[in-house]
């Protein structure tokens, strides 16, 4: 197969320096913004040499986008579309080592918020300086994302927060001081992502004790570690239909499942049980810091000295669970119940919050760091348990309606899961009566109302939900011809299929007016030129800025099938048609 013979430039020229004031803004102050750039084609000193990560490469196309005529990368407009498409540069651990090379100040004197990037680099710097984390800039300037118009998401969620912002329902539980303490008018919402696209409005930086959440990540850690056989011996899979702390057993004499309080006390005596108490509690929290992608995980000492000085019903659940041998052999019963009330008792953030449900939406793998985290058997055991136990006695209505799985804690969080989409954390502390947040609860119906989220929304074909995800509609004409000359290139029918099917223009050409078809001749991919004459209907004779037609690809690639297939469509030499419009002249 012939390979592309010139590549397509799309070029900015004389970038506009008055744009800096309103970059800085658009970063929300987040980088300093400095003139200059490096001199010559050496990598400077402070550029990373030594990588653990996998090197990719930056798409050449892609990147002429940001490129000036005398080759210079618009660093600047780079970071600004990273976060308008949901990526924070300065935040994102895939993005660290490429942010510590553009920096004007490797040594790291400047404080984070102020950090200082160049403005602009030569394209040969840039390149190297963004190896480490190519693949993603790729994905994310071209908006081949889960979300490919993040920003159209972020409006709808704005929307849906300011509706409730001033909603009143609910008040904060009370059984202990800590929680009825808390601020009942903090509101947040915060999204990660499978992609690691991020967007948080409101109460999202502030540390709530995620309570009942942990039960979830408890149980996929568990599951992760032993294996679903070893873990249900001890608990069972079935909602069961009484309230969170009501002490019995299924019809197996296990407790019903993992959300409720005897499976979650259940499920801690299986964590690590031959260790220590304080080594199961410091290899649980590091699992929580890993799922959160190093993001904020805390552990308030007073909320587990109230949880433990108030846990007679707990206890009395123990004593029922040892009495009737649903513990593993030798099991403390007290280290257990204060595993139990240590682990209620850990802190997140919705932002940190949101990346934990984003790496179970994600299979176990955490967006911003890569690394696998939870198997995926446990994650799918995980995500059937939460959708059908996972909100108290709610569970059932909330599968009905909204149709994620799901997990609330008394302090105001609940975990959403949209699998293979995103995680979401939505904080409100004052509660129903059924025990889960009154604005979280609002929240995901108005959100699956606007969003195609339900997973029995496909069978709903008159449906004007949006549906947000993978969606070409939403790219720009410059994103569609590098994608589709790219597509054309490398036979891949599957994404031509799709422009076709939502009416992309195929006739588009490139900086040197070269169209698919062009791409497709000189690589020898006659599957592909067929689809684009018989059934998209483009020119067959397109002329590029040297005067050649796809015929002529074609012939110096030595394509001689495609060559056979144009001259029966009618394809010519450019010099063939320069001549025929001369005599016609």
């Amino acid at each position: 197969m012939a390979m592309i013979t010139s590549t397509p430039k799309i070029q900015i020229n004389d970038p506009d320096d008055s744009g800096v004031e309103s970059l800085k803004t658009t970063l929300r102050d987040d980088l300093t913004i400095t003139d200059g750039s490096f001199n010559g084609s050496s990598t400077p000193d402070h550029f990373s040499t030594k990588s653990t990560k996998t090197t990719s490469t930056f798409n050449e196309n892609l990147l002429s986008l940001y490129t000036t005529d005398d080759d210079m990368v618009l660093v600047h407009k780079i970071l600004a579309q990273l976060k308008k498409n949901g990526i924070r540069p300065f935040q994102d651990p895939r993005l660290i080592e490429m942010m510590d090379n553009l920096s004007i100040d490797p040594a790291g004197l400047t404080i984070p918020s102020e950090i200082g990037v160049k403005k602009q680099m030569s394209r040969s710097d840039f390149i190297r300086a963004s190896a480490c984390c190519a693949d993603v800039l790729n994905s994310a300037l071209s908006a081949n994302m889960v979300i490919p118009d993040f920003t159209s998401f972020c409006q709808e969620i704005k929307q849906i927060y300011e509706d409730l912002k001033d909603v009143k329902g609910g008040k904060n539980a009370d059984y202990i001081p800590q929680l009825a303490r808390i601020n009942p008018d903090f509101w947040g919402i915060s999204v990660c992502t499978v992609d690691g696209q991020r967007f948080s409005i409101g109460d999202t930086k502030i540390p709530f004790c995620i309570q009942s959440c942990s039960k979830a990540l408890n149980y996929a850690m568990n599951v992760a570690e032993h294996g679903p056989d070893l873990v249900h011996r001890h608990l069972g899979k079935e909602p069961s239909g009484v309230g969170f702390n009501q002490i019995g057993l299924d019809k197996n004499g296990l407790p019903h499942n993992p959300m409720i309080n005897p499976g979650a006390i259940s499920c801690c005596s299986v964590i690590k049980k031959d260790w220590s108490l304080a080594d199961r509690f410091d290899h649980t929290i590091e699992k929580y810091k890993q799922m959160a992608g190093g993001e904020f995980i805390g552990f308030s000492n007073a909320t587990f000295l109230s949880e433990k000085s108030e846990a007679d019903r707990n206890f009395a659940i123990g004593y029922y669970l040892k009495e009737h041998g649903v513990f593993p052999e030798n099991t403390n019963l007290h280290e257990t119940l204060d595993l139990y009330f240590q682990l209620c008792s850990v802190e997140a953030t919705a932002d940190s919050a949101a990346v934990i449900s984003a790496t179970l939406a994600n299979g176990g793998v955490c967006p911003t760091t890569k690394e696998v985290c939870i198997t995926p058997d446990a994650v799918r055991n995980t995500l059937s348990l939460m959708f059908s136990c996972g909100m108290y006695d709610y569970s059932g209505e909330w599968s009905f309606e909204v149709g994620v799985p799901a997990k609330s804690g008394v302090a105001g969080s609940i975990f959403m899961v949209i699998p293979d989409v995103m995680g979401i954390c939505v904080w409100s502390p004052p509660l129903d009566v059924l025990g889960n947040s009154f604005k979280g609860i609002e929240f995901a119906k108005k959100l699956v109302d606007k969003f195609s989220f339900h997973p029995f929304d496909i069978f709903m074909s008159e449906s004007e939900k949006i549906d947000p995800r993978r969606n070409q509609r939403f790219e720009s004409k410059e994103i569609q011809i590098l994608n589709l000359i790219s597509a054309a290139n490398n036979n891949d029918m599957v994404l031509l299929t799709k422009y076709f099917e939502i009416g992309i223009d195929f006739n588009m050409s490139d900086y040197d007016q070269r169209t698919p078809l062009h791409l497709a001749s000189a690589a020898g991919n006659l599957q592909v030129v067929k689809f684009l004459i018989d059934k998209a209907k483009v020119k067959v004779n397109p002329i590029d800025r040297m005067n050649a037609t796809p015929m002529d690809d074609a012939k110096e690639s030595q394509e001689n099938e495609v060559i056979s297939y144009l001259k029966k469509r009618g394809g010519k030499c450019g010099a063939e048609l320069v001549i025929e419009a001369a005599v016609q002249y």
